[in-house]
């Protein structure tokens, strides 16, 4: 069987981008350390009915494409058959040639379908639907049978502080060789926006954490009994999705008047919601720099702008963008306070606008302490950036303003179990810049040097970064 797109050397253009892909980067294991995996599924061992189960539900990148392709909703969310939703897919594959999702789509078909001799398109999607279907059913094709298949060896999901950790805790009962952690992602904890949602949560947190919310102590108390409880379970970092970092000055007394507004059914201003949510990211860095996790930081989406399918479909479903917030000052402020107290903990920082690239890289620099290597990173290109042209963007940020062999490397930030040929999508990109390099005498001709370069941003890094072998 012939390759006749991904083939062995795909997006390695020069010898020696080769020889570092092939003889160090693609055998280093995995660390996802940030995606959105439904751990159920994983502790389930789920195997899916077909290639739509575990390919198109819940892929907003694909669904995206199929909309602009002038797919009907019916065929993407609505109640068409899978079968249906596969060939509209199919069908709209070949409009996406010079988008990712082409090159994403034939990888995940190769690896680990072994389809490699055929283009996705209405006239193979039969053979590949059917030849996908059958693979499913077997062992290695389950949720966990995947994840061997791709050598990974730490999944951090992403979980909101009122989850039980139920399937973390069954996993840990039943290891099947990956460990899977969960990740503590606050983000309705300070959503005081919308007030009606909020006093909902506020019910769900009291329930979860067993303690009555009266006041703001009360609520810090719930949030950090919360916080404990995941350490308990194997927690070792945070995530907050936030448009800017939140560093407005307050007082406790401020903080104080504002909660008791909230539980009042008070609606507030935008400087009190500011206020608040600086209150509660300064609260959250203190709790993870005691415990010694690590903070992640995504900033810059601009969430939800169609209103209208945001009410018939809800969040996370391709209705989001890049945004141009104001990042510089407030995140600076945010992390010099933390820093001030000798209380920043580890962190990472991942930029959607790519106008901030220089931003962020130079920002990390600003609080590096000499205590670890690395301490504040520059997390990988994300979401709208996590393409060909984003990763190269980012890696020539990160290489000129700091220290690219200090980098923790790639992540899946996926909900789809296919989505781990983003490693290797990754792992091939960054061997070619540096081949290149090489080639062109920018860089020693020393392959053992470059080959452990590639091996520490593939995997090393990310291991000795994380607290997650003790």
């Amino acid at each position: 069987m012939k390759d006749i797109f991904i083939t062995e050397n795909f997006l390695l253009t020069n010898k020696t981008a080769q020889i570092l892909y092939h003889e160090y980067a693609a055998k280093m294991p995995i660390v996802d350390y940030h995606c959105h995996l439904p751990v159920n599924e994983i502790a389930e061992n789920k195997k899916f009915e077909n290639i739509t189960q575990i390919w198109l539900y819940g892929d907003h990148y694909k669904w995206r494409a199929m909309r602009t392709n002038g797919v009907d909703e019916k065929f993407i969310t609505g109640n068409a058959s899978d079968k249906e939703k596969f060939f509209k897919w199919a069908e709209t594959v070949p409009h996406t040639i010079k988008n990712p999702l082409y090159h994403w789509t034939h990888m995940e078909l190769k690896k680990p379908f072994g389809i490699s001799d055929k283009l996705l398109n209405l006239d193979t999607a039969e053979e590949i639907w059917n030849k996908c279907n059958e693979l499913l059913q077997k062992d290695d094709f389950s949720t966990q049978g995947i994840i061997k298949q791709w050598n990974v060896e730490v999944i951090c999901t992403t979980d909101d502080p009122i989850d039980s950790l139920e399937y973390h805790k069954k996993l840990k009962e039943n290891p099947f060789g990956t460990k899977v952690i969960p990740a503590f992602r606050p983000d309705k904890a300070m959503a005081v926006e919308n007030l009606s949602e909020y006093l909902n949560y506020l019910k769900k947190l009291e329930q979860a954490s067993n303690t009555s919310i009266k006041d703001f102590q009360s609520f810090i108390e719930a949030i950090r009994k919360r916080h404990d409880y995941f350490h308990e379970n194997g927690c070792r970092l945070s995530d907050h999705g936030i448009e800017t970092a939140y560093a407005e000055d307050y007082t406790l007394s401020e903080i104080g008047n504002i909660f008791e507004k909230i539980l009042s059914k008070k609606e507030l201003s935008q400087s009190e919601i500011l206020k608040f949510k600086s209150a509660m990211m300064y609260e959250f860095g203190i709790m993870d720099h005691e415990k010694g996790w690590v903070q992640q930081l995504h900033l810059g989406a601009l969430r939800n702008n169609n209103s209208r399918m945001y009410r018939t479909l809800g969040p996370d479903t391709g209705w989001d963008s890049i945004g141009d917030f104001e990042i510089a000052r407030p995140l600076a402020k945010f992390l010099d306070r933390l820093d001030s107290e000798n209380k920043l903990t580890k962190t990472i920082i991942y930029n959607l606008n790519p106008a901030d690239n220089e931003l962020i890289a130079t920002m990390i620099g600003n609080f590096q302490d000499g205590t670890i290597p690395g301490k504040l990173q520059y997390g990988s290109a994300w979401w709208f950036l996590d393409q060909k042209s984003g990763i190269e963007k980012q890696i020539d940020a990160l290489s000129n303003l700091s220290l690219l062999s200090r980098f923790i490397g790639m992540l899946t930030d996926s909900r789809s179990f296919l989505s781990y040929v983003r490693h290797e999508y990754f792992r091939r990109i960054l061997c070619n810049i540096l081949g290149e390099e090489i080639e062109k005498g920018l860089i020693p001709n020393d392959i053992k040097l470059i080959g452990k370069m590639v091996e520490d941003i593939s995997y090393n890094n990310a291991k000795n970064y994380f607290d997650f072998w003790n």
